[in-house]
């Protein structure tokens, strides 16, 4: 999940990372749909090498969609899936590789979090179904009332038990018919699509330990240690979580993208009913009228527009942030790659899956902004940067928590500050159009065509009517009139008369007929009109202003959403008025109806009240607030390596619900921290311990006592109801699920003594499983193993990759005792798909090689940037945020320093900053007043030494692309042989995470390694080449900017 709301503020603050994908549709010609021929060029013009698809981003929305009705089985979701991977494989084109990652067993961190989602989870359902349950019995008695016979298709609609999407979990039997699934339909497509026939095919199922995207991120970092590796590879990523893109920029791979649903997509669609699953209405105003059918048995399904998916390119995002993360007077060489571990370190302090966020930070108040404003300024302050390869100096993470927290007390008061200024607003704005709608009301009755006699006191205003309170009750015979045009005859006028004075009694008649209309007009469409009682044209009208039907420009009478139980209207008497109407909701509570916030940050004294009241520890225990933090340290380190290396303990988690405040964080930089890696949890422990008692049915039998017994030794761990903290949150799905924390010994033993019972089956879905490996027979890697795993002569059992036999791929596979060459290929569970006689793929165990090195954060030797993507007015914008906004992290002003009001302009050539004197409420100590500091003496940028000196034997490495870049003079470096000796992976004779300084020119150039005088040959499709000195043909200045123009990433 990641930082929430990070993907909607990224593409705001940077709109140039955001573009759309072309789709080609397919089309019909003389009645028959022609697919799309993928084998052709991308259309968004830019090929892809590798795919990788966070699974779950797919399957949680084909399960239980929104915007339309769930699928009616298991078998009708696996063809949703099918579909739904299908589109996303067409737009993207791989032509190298895909790999499928479902979440396997997550790390003990992430599976609080998880626990805390199945909880909620399992309690809306259940509120779901109670909901359904009531709707029922209320409209099987209102339609005895009537005498209409229940409509049994209403009935089993509104019953249905809403589907446990808990079972989205590793170790059910969901996700063994989803791994079975999957790799029939990847067989299939080998077998029938020519896209696929050069594609390669890793399936990384459930059974297979860790998250989705953390699978992907370990195999990218294992391809970047092959000394065979492209460093010009073209990713691209599918998911649905915003950490995606922390992600892809802790690749350190340049030509990556993230592929994603358009959020921001406002296409109407039509509403659905929670209740029903119809279209067009919302659960308070269903009615439990028939579903209209689309064919004769309701075969056919209506169209629904699909939504168009966005490219988030992070490679653009690389160049805003090579603009935004350069800091005048740094004393350290400027590594663009280590300053963006940097960027993603700071980010985790706004939220991630494993962590909470501080209190203080809050992404709608700019807070990745504000930490990134006290990095520049702690920056020339420091002898090197936050992070290194996945590791935390705390020393200086020291000084970013502490210029945080001189800030924090101001921020909880402008936070306050601004919530009072929204509610005051929100209640204006309610009482504007509480106002307008009693205007309309007015004018409307005033003009209605039709009138009866009725209350003679009755005003022309709705005050002085809401005064009569004993007014005259009028007839529901009274005839409606619509008078013409022209003249009208003394009868009429006088009628016409009588019926505006009493207006009142009118429209209660009025109401009254439109009720009866509405309950004929459903009939009607029920298909179940017959004879009628001769009340029901009165029926549903009551007495006094309560029982007054709403006008127009009010929302129709809700459902069973209130707070009214079933058993409460059983108890009520026969006759109450509005008995056989549905139950109205109970209205939302306004903001001031909130639980009080008894902690008061805003307010002096608000740490003693956090501690207090969260973590119920005495106010002067100042020794649990540095253990707390010490903690939260701990896992900001743990964060880190799982982000840049793989999972560094499967059993470390955050042992509370809170964070601490940044003043709480003391004496850190002497942290000493090392992990125990552990071994995760098998799938049934993982389901014992996310899953609630309420989804039981996800977990063998044999487990379901020690969820309900009472005398079970674990019960405690699955509370049925458990308290939600707002925290200041006006929302529940917002605040904090305040559950009890798994104790892994107490499970383990517990489940331990259960075990000897497992079925076979279930034995099986509890072991951890292997990676799969695809190919189609006209792969040629195909008949490599055929002959060293099916020949009469076999070869050794592992058979290692060879990258260039492999096209791309490294690693160590296995034969697969489960795959019988040339057999059939059938569907798995019923799934409505055809059964092939002769199956000609192969299915193989795939090992991701292991490297006992630490993954550097570099960019490979010989890479190639595409154009920049921000010209000079982008460049421009991006400058002048931070010399007309930086935040200096003291709350004061500093000579030379400091900056004005905070301007984040977008598009081309915004370069002018806001200078207005308006105050930014979450910057409110920024000094206007910022001058420019004078420019440091020396030319900007480097140009790179002749080939093959220096120690550089295949050319330089190369500066982050847009432009000129300025080097401090380069420090002691590692060996000309590059890291570890292998001179293979990484640039030689660079020195330690610097790049080396020249006082002249760096044009962007390519480096290719060709024959002298022969050429190195641009990349394909690049005829920009120019002869060097030296004979070569070098791809010079690929959408770099020449010395000719002053463009680029200069010091300001």
């Amino acid at each position: 999940m990641g930082v929430p709301a990070l993907f909607r503020w990224l593409s705001n603050k940077y709109p140039k990372i955001i573009s759309p994908v072309i789709e080609e549709q397919p089309y019909e010609f003389n009645g028959e749909t022609i697919p799309v021929d993928t084998t052709k060029p991308n259309p968004n013009g830019e090929e892809n090498d590798n795919l990788y698809l966070d699974m779950n981003g797919i399957v949680h929305p084909c399960t239980h969609p929104e915007g339309k009705p769930a699928p009616a089985n298991e078998q009708e979701m696996m063809l949703e899936i099918f579909r739904y991977t299908d589109r996303v494989v067409n737009m993207v084109r791989p032509r190298k590789l895909l790999m499928i990652a479902v979440d396997g067993v997550a790390p003990r961190a992430k599976m609080n979090q998880q626990r805390s989602r199945r909880f909620r989870s399992a309690q809306e359902a259940r509120e779901n179904d109670q909901k359904k349950e009531e709707f029922q019995k209320l409209l099987a008695r209102q339609n005895a009332a009537k005498g209409i016979n229940s409509d049994s298709d209403i009935k089993e609609q509104v019953i249905q038990k809403t589907w446990d999407s808990n079972v989205i979990t590793p170790g059910t039997p969901f996700m063994d018919i989803l791994a079975a699934s999957l790799r029939y339909w990847i067989a299939y497509k080998l077998n029938t699509d020519p896209a696929w026939e050069k594609l390669k095919i890793i399936i990384s199922d459930a059974t297979v330990p860790g998250e989705g995207e953390h699978k992907v991120m370990n195999f990218i970092r294992s391809q970047r240690q092959d000394p065979s590796h492209n460093p010009n590879t073209h990713h691209v990523l599918y998911g649905l979580d915003a950490d995606l893109i922390m992600l892809g920029l802790a690749t350190h791979e340049p030509h990556f993208r993230v592929l994603r649903e358009d959020v921001f997509f406002q296409e109407s669609k039509p509403r659905t009913c929670q209740l029903c699953g119809q279209p067009g209405h919302k659960a308070e105003e269903c009615r439990g009228q028939a579903k209209e059918k689309n064919g004769d048995f309701d075969e056919k399904q209506k169209a629904v527009a699909q939504k168009p998916f966005i490219w988030l390119n992070v490679s653009v995002l690389r160049e805003y942030l090579a603009v935004e993360l350069q800091v005048t007077q740094q004393r350290f060489p400027f590594d663009l790659e280590r300053a963006l571990d940097d960027w993603v370190f700071m980010c985790f302090f706004v939220g991630n899956d494993f962590l909470p966020h501080l209190p203080s930070l809050d992404i709608k108040e700019n807070a990745i902004d504000l930490l990134i404003s006290i990095w520049r300024e702690c920056i020339p302050l420091m002898d090197d940067y936050v992070t290194k390869d996945g590791i935390v100096n705390f020393k200086n993470a020291q000084l970013i928590l502490a210029g945080l927290a001189k800030q924090e007390g101001a921020i909880f008061k402008r936070r306050k500050q601004a919530e009072d200024r929204k509610a005051a607003n929100e209640r204006r704005r309610k009482e504007e159009e509480k106002t307008r709608n009693e205007e309309r009301s007015q004018k409307r009755r005033r003009s209605s065509p039709g009138y009866a006699a009725g209350d003679p006191i009755a005003s022309t205003t709705p005050n002085k009517a809401r005064k009569q309170k004993d007014g005259f009750i009028a007839s529901t015979e009274v005839a409606l009139i619509t008078p013409s045009r022209g003249h009208l005859d003394k009868e009429t006028r006088q009628l016409t008369h009588s019926m505006v004075v009493n207006r009142t009694a009118v429209y209660k008649a009025n109401a009254a007929n439109k009720s009866a209309a509405a309950a004929l007009k459903s009939q009607l469409m029920k298909g179940t009109l017959g004879a009628r009682d001769e009340n029901r044209s009165s029926n549903g009208s009551g007495s006094g202003e309560e029982g007054a039907a709403l006008d127009d420009s009010q929302e129709p009478s809700p459902s069973v959403l209130g707070k009214r139980k079933v058993e409460e209207l059983d108890d009520a008497e026969s006759g109450t008025p509005g008995r056989d109407s549905p139950v109205a909701a109970a209205p939302a509570k306004p903001t001031d109806e909130l639980p009080p916030d008894t902690v008061r940050l805003w307010e002096d004294g608000y740490t003693e009240r956090y501690y207090e009241q969260k973590f119920h520890v005495e106010p002067s225990d100042m020794e649990f607030r540095h253990k707390v933090a010490r903690s939260y340290a701990e896992g900001l380190q743990w964060v880190l390596l799982y982000y840049m290396q793989g999972c560094p303990s499967w059993t470390w988690y955050y042992p509370y619900h809170y964070a601490p405040f940044a003043a709480d964080f003391v004496d850190i930089e002497n942290l000493e921290l090392k992990f125990e890696k552990g071994k995760p949890f098998r799938p049934f422990e993982q389901l014992m311990g996310v899953l609630p008692a309420s989804s039981n049915h996800a977990i063998p039998e044999i487990f379901h006592d020690l969820m309900s017994d009472p005398n079970s030794e674990i019960i405690d761990f699955y509370p049925e109801d458990f308290p939600v903290d707002l925290n200041g949150k006006k929302f529940a799905w917002q605040g904090v699920v305040l559950l009890p924390f798994i104790d892994e010994n107490r499970l383990l033993a517990a489940m331990e003594k259960k075990y000897p019972h497992l079925s076979p089956d279930e034995q099986a879905r509890n072991t951890v499983g292997r990676d799969v490996l695809l190919i189609s027979d006209q792969h040629p890697l195909y008949q490599e193993l055929v002959g060293n795993f099916y020949s009469k002569k076999q070869g050794a059992p592992k058979f290692t990759l060879n990258m260039r036999t492999s096209e791309g791929l490294a690693g160590k596979i296995e034969k697969d005792d489960n795959y019988i060459p040339h057999s059939s290929l059938s569907p798995p569970c019923d799934v409505d798909m055809p059964t092939l006689d002769e199956d000609k793929s192969m299915m193989v165990n795939y090992e991701i090689p292991k490297s006992v090195h630490l993954h550097k954060s570099m960019l490979l030797r010989g890479v190639r940037f595409s154009p920049p993507a921000l010209d000079q007015g982008d460049i421009n914008t991006v400058k002048s945020r931070w010399r007309y906004g930086m935040r200096p992290f003291s709350g004061g002003s500093r000579p030379g320093r400091g900056g004005g009001q905070y301007n984040q302009q977008q598009g081309a050539g915004a370069g002018r900053p806001n200078m207005n004197d308006r105050q930014n409420p979450f910057a409110a100590h920024l000094d206007p007043s910022f001058v420019p500091p004078p420019q440091v003496g020396g030319a900007r940028g480097w140009a790179p030494p002749p080939v093959g000196g220096a120690g550089y034997s295949y050319g330089p490495p190369p500066p982050p692309r847009g432009g000129n870049y300025e080097y401090p003079p380069p420090s002691q470096g590692y060996n000309s042989a590059g890291y570890y000796g292998q001179g293979n992976g990484y640039f030689q004779g660079q020195n330690q995470y610097g790049y080396p300084a020249q006082p002249t020119q760096y044009g962007q150039q390519n480096f290719h390694n060709g024959p002298e005088g022969g050429g190195g040959g641009p990349r394909h499709g690049d005829s920009r080449g120019y002869n060097n000195d030296r004979g070569g043909n070098q791809s010079y200045n690929r959408g770099g900017y020449s010395s000719r123009r002053d463009y680029g990433y200069d010091r300001y």
